[in-house]
């Protein structure tokens, strides 16, 4: 087999590992109110996983750096949104 054949082949399985614990780490990220440290460890392997595809090009640093960045604000995100409690009252009858 060629040489490009192999890490063509290699490449392929790697890039869709990578995008399924991706998309394991958004479902645990946006989930994160209701287990938080499941989501955490979630979000963890993403960025290890992100950035083991960098080190090996099958991804630019940039672009691991960014995905890695965007997870982090959802899981945030999430997490900020679950501990804020809801308020009832809208500021035009609060001021009544």
């Amino acid at each position: 087999m060629r040489k490009a054949a192999v890490r063509r082949e290699r490449n392929r399985s790697s890039r869709s590992a990578l995008r399924t614990v991706m998309k394991k780490a958004r479902a645990a990220a946006a989930a994160a109110g209701t287990d938080a440290a499941a989501a955490t460890e979630a979000v963890r392997l993403a960025s290890k996983k992100l950035d083991q595809s960098a080190a090996s090009h099958l991804i630019h640093k940039n672009a691991a750096s960014r995905l890695k960045s965007r997870l982090s604000r959802l899981l945030k995100k999430s997490a900020a949104a679950k501990t804020e409690p809801t308020k009832t009252a809208s500021k035009s009858t609060a001021a009544k």
